[in-house]
């Protein structure tokens, strides 16, 4: 069989040469438990050396919107919504403070429904078009479930989506109001998810979960080759990036991978994972030869997971490529997103808002090196959870109309 790719298992190295449907590896599959990260996480590849050929350039490669490396016959399966191609801002200081290196903050609030998330679900939306697959279940704590409702709106696709019971109102109502089909789980999210994963099995629907669908990830590196593309063609020393189930961070280093197998760039950046103190078990286990769970709890709820999905893909990323990661408390979670919405105009939900207390935590002790280049990846609105920045809010009491009362309340 003919295709452009194949998978790969990362923990077995069996490959597999498909066109159809597939999720996890067969072998490794059979010794996955419910209280574990999942084994047999399959990654994309091409076929690199003959694209060297093809492709001597980033610019050959641009022009021709990345087809070449995703899992796309057409790049006309895609959602008309626009997913990706998010402003890289660069600001040089806050209140008052210059910065003697450069920092980028990438906006990826500003897909579609004001999350990272889209550029996954918009391309397993159209792999999902490719195949004839109308249905796509996933399981979410509100980002991804709110991002595959909006996309599947937008290409007449039926989505489902499974949440756990605690999941914030707003992202419950984005969900709603893009007409999806909502299931709320009592538990976690793990719980949700290994219901997702049963009924995949029950009703043959789509899944979209991310560390179980391999498209997911190919969706995500995008972010990677925008970055490249404007910064002009220049890699940045280090990025922050926030992280729960791993995949995200993974994404990341995976477009640069496919850049790096194509020599068109010659190293990786060094990428930083910025987890919640209150969930930190992809870090807390990363020199561990047996993965322990903690349960979590942080106002993070984008990177709030007892098991982290993607947990050795990612750990393997972070060790192949010098990866660092760092650990942020919610009051500095808090603090980093009141300090970018007043300096920056962006409001970013808390999980956005943890890489940002990454690179502050990484600026207070000094290892940020000056004039480097150094990127934050924000993935996420603030609108999406009001509630957890209520806390740090002070709304006055509402003043009659009086010139004197204003000045008062001015004081």
């Amino acid at each position: 069989m003919e295709t452009k790719f194949k998978y790969q298992c990362i923990d077995c190295g069996k490959e597999f040469i498909t066109d159809e449907v597939i999720y996890l590896c067969d072998v490794c599959i059979k010794s996955n438990t419910e209280t574990m990260p999942p084994r047999g996480v399959l990654k994309v590849l091409y076929d690199y050396d003959s694209l060297k050929k093809r492709i001597p350039s980033f610019t050959i490669l641009k022009l021709q919107h990345f087809i070449d490396l995703l899992p796309l016959k057409s790049l006309d399966s895609y959602p008309n919504l626009k997913v990706g191609q998010t402003p890289l801002y660069e600001f040089n200081s806050f209140d008052g403070e210059e910065f003697p290196f450069h920092l980028y903050l990438k906006d990826d609030s500003q897909n579609p429904t004001f999350s990272f998330k889209d550029r996954a679900s918009a391309l397993v939306s159209a792999y999902a078009k490719e195949h004839g697959l109308n249905t796509i279940v996933a399981a979410s704590t509100g980002n991804a479930g709110s991002s595959l409702a909006g996309i599947c709106a937008s290409q007449k696709q039926k989505a489902v989506i499974m949440v756990p019971e605690s999941a914030p109102i707003a992202k419950l109502t984005q969900i709603l109001m893009y007409g999806a089909t909502i299931v709320p789980v009592k538990g976690t999210y793990d719980n949700a998810f290994d219901l997702s994963i049963k009924a995949t099995k029950e009703f043959g629907w789509y899944n979209r979960n991310t560390a179980f669908n391999p498209i997911t990830i190919e969706g995500k590196k995008t972010v990677s080759y925008e970055l490249f593309d404007q910064l002009k063609e220049e890699l940045p020393d280090r990025i922050f990036v926030p992280v729960g189930d791993g995949v995200i961070i993974s994404g990341v280093y995976k477009g640069f991978e496919d850049l790096l197998n194509l020599g068109l760039i010659h190293r990786i950046p060094t990428i930083v994972g910025v987890q919640a103190e209150g969930s930190s078990n992809l870090m807390d286990n990363f020199e561990a030869d047996n993965f322990t769970s903690k349960p979590n709890n942080t106002l993070a709820d984008s990177i709030s997971v007892d098991i982290p999905r993607n947990y050795y893909l990612a750990k393997q990323y972070l060790k192949n490529y010098k990866g660092e990661m760092v650990k942020v408390s919610d009051d500095e979670i808090l603090n980093a997103s009141a300090i970018l919405s007043k300096n920056t105009g962006i409001f970013s939900e808390p999980a956005a808002s943890a890489a940002f207390a990454g690179m502050l935590a990484y600026k207070k002790v000094g290892k940020i090196e000056d004039k480097s280049r150094n990127v934050v990846l924000l993935t996420g609105s603030g609108l999406k959870d009001l509630k957890s920045v209520g806390k740090i809010l002070n709304i006055p009491d509402a003043i009659t109309p009086d010139i004197e009362n204003l000045k008062s309340l001015l004081k």
